[in-house]
């Protein structure tokens, strides 16, 4: 098949020909007649078989979704112009195909015709405010993905990946003390085989769920649950580490020197047990990061930390910087905890920046610290030292223990 140009898509503009239909359990009994018309008229219908099956009888030529999705995409493409239309479930722009195409398509060629999104019908049956409602998806997504929305008292609507997934949401609530939570599993919404099932996390052993399923959780915690903070700073207890760890208190005021924004990627070198790639994933859910650590058996103790803490996305790179960070994604902020002695390890982050980007390199060595007072009367940016300590047993009384010193250097790209 001939390669095609997504960015001359783009750049023009023409009549709309893809119309992306969402289809409901009820089939074509459900479409309004705008969609079923634009049905009907398309040359080319592509879908998931079931969906196909929903909007039988079809005269159109078909395509099923291949594996992944992504391989159909040059078919559609190249009919450019063609009335041709794709299937997907109630609403394709939420958490559906739709927004993957009109990343192709300009929107002016696309007529979408939505309906109401799983969410949408899950919320109407329990009576919940959606407004009010954490709405995720664990479908092609890793479990953990929900850690950080474990509030007390949150409610959540959670796609799933199969009919496997309620009972291991269930198991990771319980786990991680949230076994009184409520699940609603909601299957097969607006068709004949609709049903509903309700359960507390502890002990659910419902079975023979249908693989079209979303789960609505009520949390409930216990007081020893293990509860994601909104603030920085997480306790140095949940992270596995072997010494290698920017302690909470460093961590949050390094974290606020790093000024996370939604959607932004992170560089964190020589990243020890990735607790500072970990907090700033959980900042926004768009956040990104890549953990550059040079010894192997780190890198797996930050992938299992990331798990464990709700951040299952960050990407893990085994090798030594600077030369690991060639071919990496431009970073729009970067964090040296380690190796911050070598000067070409800092003139290659500082490359990779763009302008307004942010650079935090922390100390705790004489030599390391040196380097930093250089940069600092280089490139400006702010310095300061942070010093803690934590009361601790002295004996049978209790005194102040101090940590060592950091050196903290902060520089916004100009």
């Amino acid at each position: 098949m001939a390669a095609f140009s997504p960015e001359a898509l783009l750049e023009s503009s023409a009549a709309p020909w893809l119309f992306i239909v969402g289809i409901g359990e009820d089939g074509r009994a459900g479409l309004s007649p705008a969609a079923a018309a634009a049905l009907d008229g398309a040359g080319l219908v592509v879908g998931g078989r079931r969906h196909l099956e929903l909007a039988a009888p079809l005269s159109a030529e078909t395509l099923a979704w291949p594996s992944p999705l992504s391989d159909a995409y040059p078919a559609i493409l190249a009919r450019r112009g063609r009335p041709t239309c794709v299937l997907a479930s109630g609403d394709p722009f939420h958490y559906g195909v739709g927004a993957e195409l009109a990343r192709l398509v300009p929107a002016g060629e696309i007529a979408g015709f939505p309906q109401a999104s799983a969410f949408s019908l899950a919320a109407s049956r329990l009576g919940w405010p959606l407004a009010e409602v954490a709405c995720l998806t664990l479908h092609g997504r890793a479990l953990e993905r929900v850690i950080p929305y474990l509030q007390p008292g949150a409610q959540l609507l959670v796609l799933s990946w199969d009919g496997t997934t309620p009972e291991k949401l269930a198991a990771l609530l319980t786990e991680r003390g949230f076994p009184h939570s409520r699940l609603t599993v909601l299957e097969a919404m607006n068709g004949p085989r609709e049903h509903r099932r309700t359960a507390r996390a502890a002990g659910f052993s419902e079975s023979g769920i249908d693989p079209l399923n979303t789960v609505a959780v009520e949390v409930v915690a216990e007081p020893d649950a293990r509860v994601i903070p909104l603030s920085p700073g997480l306790d140095d207890a949940w992270f596995e580490h072997d010494g290698q760890l920017t302690k909470a208190e460093i961590r949050a005021i390094t974290l606020a020197a790093l000024r996370p924004r939604a959607g932004q990627l992170l560089w964190d070198v020589g990243a020890g047990s990735g607790s500072v790639s970990i907090e700033w994933c959980l900042r926004h859910p768009a956040n990104r990061a890549v953990a550059v650590e040079a010894r192997e058996e780190r890198a797996a103790r930050i992938h299992r930390n990331a798990l464990t803490l709700g951040a299952p996305d960050i990407r893990v790179v085994v090798g030594r910087a600077p030369a690991s960070l060639a071919g990496l994604p431009a970073p729009d902020a970067a964090f040296l905890g380690g190796g911050v002695s070598d000067p070409s390890l800092v003139a290659t982050v500082l490359e990779a920046l763009p302008v307004g980007g942010r650079l935090v390199a922390n100390a705790v060595t004489l030599e390391s610290e040196a380097l930093l007072l250089r940069l600092h009367a280089e490139h400006g940016g702010t310095l300061r030292r942070l010093s803690v300590a934590r009361a601790e047993p002295v004996g049978h009384l209790t005194g102040w223990r101090p940590a060592m010193p950091v050196t903290q250097w902060a520089l916004t790209k100009p």
